[in-house]
């Protein structure tokens, strides 16, 4: 039994299929299948049944699984302390980001991060908040940035910025001159809103029914692209984190409005896991993106 044999096993029992936890691995279906079948041999137990047309973990297959996550956790973690000891800023890391802050936060950190950091490998991965959080407590993530949640409390998290949200309007609405607006005008309007799963949604939402506005219950964006799209044709208004909107009050049929009293808006943070060697590294790592978005950007 090794390392490689407890990766391969795990990744079956997230995919729940030979081919793709074979590309998940980068080896051939019958190398995998072929270990799998070895590590049964030599263990003396079952861990698939073989009858069924999908895959189906055992009893002690699934016992084996949830001890090989455990395993492969603290490989990491030894892999982390050896890196530690080579150079806090230098080899991978992969941090995961949420669709609403990674394509938008990235464009101003990614240049400065290899500048001040050469060393360091950068593995980026999108996926919703709650995704983000189990692949950290999986130690498939080093560390993840997001808005700050329930679901990240577990976590240690180094505050990065707070980051206000700005009411975007078709540019032929009736506020479309206007340069800020306080929240209360909201009341009795409907926004359009993200799908369920984004964090932004139920913190936009958070800060409409206090204004005393209602969420169009009609259309639900799969990202903030496409709300923007869809206020430019016409068919509603929303909020926007600062970072998604032009420095211009009016660009491709949309106008961007600063809201106000109270100024809504989401702490975005760093998060990683509690005893990670590594703390170090995050800590820089925040303390870069922290500084340059002071120098840059108009959040605080």
């Amino acid at each position: 039994m090794n390392i490689r044999d407890l990766e391969y096993l795990v990744a079956l029992s997230e995919h729940k299929h030979f081919r793709k936890a074979a590309e998940a691995c980068f080896v051939s279906q019958p190398t995998l299948s072929g270990q799998i079948r070895k590590l049964e041999e030599e263990l003396g137990v079952a861990l698939l049944e073989r009858t069924s047309r999908k895959v189906l973990f055992t009893d002690a297959g699934l016992a084996l699984v949830a001890q090989a996550q455990k395993v492969l956790l603290e490989v990491k973690v030894l892999t982390e302390l050896a890196s530690e000891q080579g150079g806090s800023m230098s080899g991978p890391l992969h941090i995961g980001f949420i669709p609403t802050v990674g394509p938008y936060l990235l464009p101003h950190i990614i240049p400065k991060i290899k500048t001040n950091f050469p060393e360091l490998e950068l593995f980026l991965h999108e996926a919703q908040t709650h995704q983000l959080v189990q692949q950290l407590e999986d130690g498939k993530l080093d560390c993840i940035i997001l808005a700050a949640v329930k679901e990240s409390e577990p976590f240690i998290e180094l505050p990065l910025y707070h980051e206000p949200m700005v009411l975007a309007v078709p540019e032929d609405h009736q506020w479309s001159e206007l340069q800020s607006l306080p929240m209360d005008e909201l009341h009795g309007h409907t926004l359009l809103m993200l799908g369920d799963g984004h964090c932004l949604r139920d913190q936009a939402m958070g800060f409409c029914f206090a204004a005393g506005a209602q969420e169009d219950g009609s259309f639900k964006a799969t990202s903030l692209e496409t709300l923007r799209n869809m206020v430019a044709a016409g068919s509603g208004i929303t909020l926007m984190p600062k970072l998604a909107t032009p420095k211009e009050h009016r660009r491709d049929g949309v106008c961007y409005i600063s809201a106000e009293d109270p100024v809504p808006s989401r702490l975005i943070t760093l998060a990683y896991r509690p005893g990670s060697p590594l703390k170090g590294r995050y800590e820089k790592l925040a303390e870069l993106i922290q500084s340059h978005l002071e120098e840059q950007l108009p959040v605080s």
